[in-house]
């Protein structure tokens, strides 16, 4: 079978998945959170997974992870302090009770980002800044997939995950770099955080590779099978994982 005979259902998915990422991301406000926080106990099953929790270890990572989640609905206290002590509350819960320090680095690794969509939301210009934080990285992927194809050359870090070229890798910081400038001229985007664009990019890809490496050391190809042709949602989320964090602390700094 050819290597792109799953390109249409790969690309069908991905559409799906942009869709519903931007309607949510335009509805905000309840809409918004929710998709969030479903995505984060979806992805923090997938986490258990991966480092070999069991069912109950999981069970408990989720629900350390309910609290904090709950805490930012816009119905609840919404984005702040106090959600963000409640991730580490979680974080010390689930390594407490699970005896398991690497199934509570993934409740930081999933919670953290949740935290940082809903502040970027929050912003008096959240849709645009919260709408850059993602699609940068949507952008840094394709990209990375289109120069890596196109061009080849020597691997990034064939250790880790063999098909990632050097190309891909330049290709991916191009291309969202290319974005960002069009989301300044059209949209008034900060220039600050266009220049930071392409250091996200970079670091997207190195959020990329980290979860390559905990398949690699988990021994599977996908992190789960609910999106089909692509994985779990953890291989398609990889890289804002690494961003959104930091893109918060950016706009935080810079607004």
């Amino acid at each position: 079978m050819s290597k792109n005979a799953d390109l249409p259902k790969r690309l069908a998915v991905a559409f799906l998945l942009i869709g519903v990422a931007f309607a949510a991301l335009y509805a905000g406000g309840f809409v918004f959170w929710l998709l969030v926080a479903v995505g984060s106990l979806l992805m923090l099953a997938e986490w258990a997974n991966l480092v070999g929790a069991t069912q109950r270890q999981r069970l408990i990572s989720q629900y350390a992870l309910t609290v904090p989640l709950a805490i930012l609905s816009p119905l609840a206290a919404g984005p702040g302090f106090l959600a963000l002590g409640l991730i580490g509350g979680a974080i010390f819960f689930t390594g407490a009770t699970s005896f398991k320090p690497r199934l509570a680095w993934g409740v930081a690794y999933v919670g953290l980002p949740a935290l940082a969509l809903i502040v970027l939301r929050a912003e008096p210009n959240g849709f645009l800044l919260t709408f850059w934080a993602m699609a940068l990285v949507w952008a840094c992927d394709s990209g990375a997939y289109f120069a890596g194809r196109a061009i080849g050359g020597p691997k990034l870090a064939p250790g880790i995950s063999p098909n990632k070229t050097w190309a891909g890798f330049i290709g991916g910081v191009a291309a969202a770099g290319v974005f960002a400038i069009v989301l300044v001229l059209l949209f008034d985007l900060p220039v600050a955080l266009a220049i930071a664009t392409p250091l996200l990019a970079m670091l997207a890809q190195v959020g990329d590779l980290y979860e390559s490496h905990l398949k690699r050391v988990a021994g599977v190809k996908d992190s789960g099978n609910l999106l089909p042709g692509h994985g779990g949602l953890l291989d398609r989320l990889d890289g804002l994982v690494a961003v959104a964090p930091v893109a918060a602390l950016l706009v935080l700094l810079v607004q």
